[in-house]
């Protein structure tokens, strides 16, 4: 299975959001990566929210792919939430003590 993503600003919460679902490895990786590049071109000022509601899977690649936007955007003083996240999911964020550098909500 591959990635899904679903894009959006939102005027009501002035911050970016994207919906990803699927499988985020090595093989949607650079798909998540061109997304969420845009994204944060298109609002390089607006904090961004990513629900992972119904993301089954990611790997280190998607991980790399989070904390470049993440040093994209703290240079302009704004942040990724990430939300929504199963637990297996989560779990990874935890072993690789990334949960310091994103703001992480389980679901």
């Amino acid at each position: 299975m591959s990635v899904i993503v679903e894009k959006k600003y939102s005027e009501e919460n002035n911050q970016t959001e994207m919906v990803v679902s699927g499988e985020i490895d090595i093989y949607g990786s650079e798909k998540f990566r061109e997304e969420i590049q845009a994204l944060v071109k298109q609002y390089p000022d607006k904090d961004l929210s990513i629900d992972m509601t119904n993301l089954d899977y990611i790997d280190s690649t998607g991980l790399g792919v989070l904390i470049g936007a993440l040093k994209v955007l703290k240079a302009n003083q704004k942040k990724i939430s990430l939300h929504g996240l199963k637990p297996s999911v989560y779990k990874v964020f935890t072993i690789t003590s990334l949960t310091q550098l994103f703001e992480v909500k389980e679901a």
